[in-house]
């Protein structure tokens, strides 16, 4: 009778546990523990800045879109910006449906006119399409490289958006632009699409870029795919 109890007991406990709202991400957990060789780390003012707000939960019927209880009312790791004279970008971790409107506020305070989203989805499209922002699916599988797919996807948007009527953004000033792009934490898929643009149009080399993206965002960027970038080289140039 009493291992009847126990059993009974440590059955309902179980079903009290949480369940983990994501999971199968390894790119971003890793870049805190190896930050690549050549590229030093500085301390960011971008990283762990909380941006707090009392919206509540919006519920759904996908179990991958959920707000959850952490991140439902503020943003763990501010957005940081990468700016170059021809180029602007957002770095972002992954909104939740619940924290989607502190992302958009945040879009809105940087020009942003397109997000593209390199993971699994975490949050409905309808609240930036109301807000002006275009959303583009570029996710490709985590720990590996960008296929050539997504690169010439990311890159032709890049041109578009900054290059387009034929004026780069410092000569533009009347419409400034800015592309946000982001992976689970920001740390590993969306600050290599970011290091390849500034290869691709600014003439960086890969550590210059680097070195620049970790200047911001503190933890970007692994020595895998430092290495990927040294490697790949301004292979993709478009224009």
């Amino acid at each position: 009778m009493a291992a009847t109890m126990a059993n009974s007991s440590n059955a309902a406990s179980a079903m009290m546990v949480p369940a983990r709202k994501y999971s199968g991400e390894v790119e971003d957990a890793n870049n805190n523990n190896n930050n690549g060789a050549g590229a030093p780390i500085h301390p960011s003012p971008h990283s762990h800045t909380p941006i707090s707000s009392s919206h509540h939960t919006h519920n759904n019927n996908d179990g991958r879109i959920s707000g959850g209880s952490m991140g439902a009312s503020s943003i763990s790791s501010k957005p940081t910006p990468i700016t170059t004279p021809n180029l602007r970008f957002l770095i972002m971790d992954a909104p939740r449906q619940s924290n989607l409107h502190l992302y958009i506020k945040e879009c809105r305070r940087n020009h942003v006119t397109d997000i593209v989203r390199v993971c699994e989805p975490t949050y409905l499209g309808g609240e930036l399409i109301s807000a002006g922002i275009q959303l583009h699916e570029m996710a490709y599988e985590d720990g590996h490289s960008p296929p050539e797919d997504v690169l010439q996807r990311w890159l032709t948007l890049v041109e578009e958006r900054f290059f387009g009527n034929g004026l780069s953004a410092s000569n533009n000033k009347k419409e400034q632009k800015t592309i946000a792009v982001h992976c689970v934490a920001g740390l590993g898929r969306a600050p290599v699409l970011v290091a390849i643009a500034l290869m691709e149009f600014e003439k960086m080399d890969a550590v210059e870029a680097v070195m620049m993206i970790r200047s911001q965002r503190r933890g970007a960027i692994n020595e895998k795919q430092l290495k990927y970038l040294e490697g790949s080289g301004r292979r993709y140039w478009l224009r």
